[in-house]
């Protein structure tokens, strides 16, 4: 499963943004279920952010967040309001 929060994240922003999504990254990865993620800029707006993980299922992913809401909070308001939560489909 695959869980993609975007940010949107002015330039002045920006370093106390990368400090406190890597936090949550940190946070995330601590949790179970938990396989890879990471913390990635637009290539073609340098204020749009996404935090990218993936995980062993989504019961994990959604146990995760309660984990990690406290470390979450500061940037809820540069969130993107959006679902961020997919899951892989086999080809046809």
């Amino acid at each position: 499963m695959l869980a993609v929060i975007r940010y949107s994240v002015p330039a002045a922003r920006t370093g106390e943004f990368l400090a406190q999504a890597h936090d949550i990254a940190d946070t995330l990865a601590a949790q179970p279920g938990h396989i890879r993620g990471r913390v990635a800029r637009s290539v073609d707006d340098s204020e749009l952010w996404a935090l990218v993980s993936e995980w062993e299922g989504a019961g994990f992913y959604r146990r995760a967040l309660g984990a990690a809401r406290m470390a979450m909070y500061p940037l809820m308001t540069l969130m993107i309001n959006e679902p961020s939560a997919f899951e892989d489909v086999a080809r046809a």
